[in-house]
């Protein structure tokens, strides 16, 4: 709960527990700025790369006021931002939000998608899932594996030289046309859409858990 004098910004003058969580990440682009560092710490200009209808003005904004409420710290000397424990608490969150986005009308897959949002659309929306796979994506400035261990539950990872059982390269929305479109990716790779390399039966195997009908 926060205490008076604490800086969380009040726009909702409630005591409602869900207006109180706006109060923090409620402004335009905030939560968008916490999935971009949810899988990585990142700099200014790779934090914007992920949002570009941002300008450089509103995101100086927004973090500083996710700093202030405790979401995220900024290291000044190397010029990073993290989220804290509580901005990783909002994984969830923007779980949840996948799911109802997905069944709710209007979307449109053409429009921009950032690599760190697919990756956390595929920890939300992959369907029974209980083999063990490393699926490494790569694009050109940011690397991550999705792992399943068994349990069902997708585990992605940012690293700078991802390794997998096989390796699937583009950007966020070719990318994302592999996982959830209807071309197999034999194809996608033929037409020049995606990179594919490694273990392609598997890689299909993989994506077919996502494909949304």
């Amino acid at each position: 709960m926060t205490n008076a004098g604490e800086t969380t910004r009040i726009r909702y003058d409630e005591g409602c527990l869900a207006a109180h969580a706006l109060n923090v990440f409620g402004d335009r682009w905030a939560l968008l700025i916490v999935r971009e560092l949810m899988l990585a710490p990142k700099r200014f200009q790779m934090i914007r790369q992920g949002l570009p209808g941002i300008t450089a003005t509103v995101l100086t904004q927004r973090l500083g006021q996710l700093a202030q409420s405790g979401v995220l710290t900024h290291d000044a000397a190397l010029g990073v931002y993290a989220l804290t424990d509580s901005g990783r608490a909002l994984l969830p969150v923007l779980q949840a939000m996948c799911r109802w986005g997905a069944v709710h009308p209007g979307h449109d897959p053409r429009r921009f998608i950032s690599p760190t949002a697919l990756m956390i659309s595929m920890t939300a929306m992959i369907g029974d899932a209980r083999g063990h796979v490393a699926a490494a994506f790569r694009t050109a400035r940011e690397g991550f594996v999705q792992r399943l261990s068994g349990d069902g539950v997708l585990r992605p990872q940012a690293l700078a030289d991802p390794q997998g059982d096989f390796t699937l390269e583009g950007d966020g929305n070719s990318l994302a046309r592999a996982v959830y479109g209807p071309v197999p990716l034999a194809r996608l790779a033929d037409e020049g859409i995606i990179g594919l390399a490694g273990d392609a039966r598997a890689a299909q195997d993989f994506v077919d858990l996502f494909r949304l009908r």
